[in-house]
């Protein structure tokens, strides 16, 4: 017949557990120290590097994109504030927020031609003829680093992706992925028909044109009936630079 262990054995094996726990909590606290340490070292010379190439990070976007990346690996937000070493020493608050306000006052100026959704692309371009006088380049990088603080407004600036196209959208509106599919294949020419929607798409009719009528209802498209095969082209400005639209319609 098997013993049952005693009470010194039991003493025993708790003492044992308490001190395997400690050991455990002991090793936690030195490899939780030794990161912070580590962390701290990594700020510190991420500092000195901003520093040293202060000039490159806020002239250069390429740079300045790869600096950003830095920062993300060592958890440090350089836009959290515009207070702070970080605004003092690079300037880099006040250089996104400015980006910010001219890319609501783009954004705002276009929509009554693109319904509140522009291609990335374009609003870097419109952004850069509104910044030809001012020494520092903007990135598409640059441009999406700036739309992500203007998520706090709350009235609906992001980035959505549509095939390979990212577009910015300033208004609340939602796109289903009909819409999405249509988008994406205007992207092609700039506008499509609702015979070759049916056609490339595989849809019945009623679904083309309820998709699209939603489209025209939201903005985003415009009609032209102008055209000798008599069929009506959906125009979708969002993914068709203002110019060809100008062009197209002379």
């Amino acid at each position: 017949m098997r013993r049952r262990p005693g009470i010194g054995g039991l003493q025993t094996a708790a003492a044992a557990r308490d001190q395997y726990r400690a050991l455990g909590e002991n090793v936690a606290k030195i490899r939780t120290d030794l990161m912070k340490e580590q962390l701290a070292t990594f700020r510190s010379q991420l500092e000195d590097f901003a520093r040293k190439h202060k000039n490159d990070i806020r002239k250069n976007p390429a740079f300045r994109a790869q600096f950003h990346e830095m920062c993300t690996k060592v958890g440090v937000d350089p836009l959290a504030s515009n207070k702070g070493f970080w605004a003092e020493l690079l300037g880099i608050g006040d250089f996104y927020y400015e980006l910010g306000v001219q890319i609501v006052q783009i954004c705002l100026a276009t929509r009554p031609h693109n319904g509140g959704l522009i291609s990335l692309p374009e609003l870097c371009n419109l952004i850069r003829q509104k910044r030809k006088s001012d020494r520092e380049a903007v990135s598409e990088d640059d441009c999406l680093r700036a739309i992500s603080k203007l998520k706090v407004l709350g009235s609906g600036f992001e980035v959505i992706s549509v095939g390979k196209k990212k577009l910015v959208r300033s208004v609340p509106t939602e796109l289903n992925k009909d819409h999405n599919e249509i988008l994406e294949l205007a992207q092609a020419q700039g506008f499509v028909t609702i015979d070759e929607v049916e056609r490339r798409l595989s849809w019945t009719p009623g679904r083309a044109i309820d998709a699209l009528d939603t489209l025209l209802d939201e903005g985003l498209a415009m009609i032209d009936d102008g055209h000798k095969d008599g069929k009506r082209r959906y125009w979708f400005p969002c993914v068709s630079p203002i110019a060809a639209l100008v062009g197209a319609d002379t």
